[in-house]
């Protein structure tokens, strides 16, 4: 399993954050599954080409797969450090875990939609489809593109705000866990981390209803998420601020956690 490989070769640990589960769990084979049906949800629908025409056509949409690709993998991966750094399996860490997983299956088919009609709009200039009969379509009319945004930043936010309710759920078990200080602070900023993606989300699903309403271009929806970098930015660089004067002041406080090698690989 790559989960296991990953977790053997220390990919996500950190000096910062002391690892407690260096076991799959079920609810992670569970969602190795979920995640490699998802992906497989992406590619299941292409053909071989019969002509180099069809073969043509069939690499237009090879960024956007891309792009579904790597978005699904950033989920799954921090689904992976959430489940190596807190060692959780209760009934609500259950819930939220099987929450995000059908959120991920659903998600999966408006994210292949949206990212292979901008493709084809991008890379041809044509967002138009093949029917099986071979009749020229386009995918998405003026009418629904609002709705079309409305349905990809739905999934988009309930992905993020999934997560942010699990850093909240370890934050709430922090004394449980036995945490330290910079844990806990690490705990709350992912949490915020999450909440931003939501924040954005939300952003670009208002600004797509008020295109139904008959307001702003729908294209302004989808550039919203172009605030991510910057915000995250933003975040990213006052929480490391803070958090280096709250090393400070508990140097030495700390413990160090070594691993098999000797090595500090996973404590502070």
């Amino acid at each position: 399993m790559i989960r296991e490989k990953l977790i053997e070769s220390g990919v996500g640990a950190s000096s910062k954050f002391r690892w407690r589960s260096r076991e799959v769990s079920r609810l992670e084979g569970l969602a190795d599954a979920v995640f490699g049906f998802a992906i497989t949800l992406l590619v299941v629908s292409l053909e071989v080409p019969r002509t180099f025409d069809d073969l043509l056509a069939m690499m237009a949409t090879f960024p956007a797969f891309a792009i579904s690709f790597a978005l699904l993998l950033l989920v799954w991966y921090q689904h992976y450090v959430y489940f190596r750094r807190y060692d959780i399996e209760d009934g609500l860490t259950m819930v939220l875990n099987s929450a995000l997983l059908f959120v991920v299956l659903f998600y999966v088919y408006p994210l292949k939609f949206v990212w292979t009609f901008l493709a084809n709009l991008i890379i041809t200039g044509d967002p138009r489809v093949r029917l099986p009969g071979g009749e020229m379509i386009h995918p998405v009319t003026r009418d629904q593109t609002g709705a079309m945004m409305i349905v990809y930043s739905l999934g988009f936010v309930a992905v993020f705000a999934i997560f942010a309710l699990l850093y909240w759920h370890a934050y709430r078990r922090r004394g449980e866990m036995g945490l330290n200080e910079l844990e806990v602070y690490d705990t709350k900023v992912e949490a915020y981390s999450s909440l931003l993606y939501v924040a954005v989300g939300l952003a670009s699903v208002g600004i797509a209803a008020f295109r139904i309403g008959g307001g702003a271009s729908p294209a302004i929806s989808g550039f919203v998420y172009a605030l991510l970098g910057p915000v995250h930015y933003l975040h990213g660089r006052r929480a490391g601020k803070h958090r280096g004067r709250l090393e400070k002041s508990v140097a030495g406080e700390l413990p160090q956690v070594t691993g098999e090698d000797g090595r500090v690989v996973d404590g502070e």
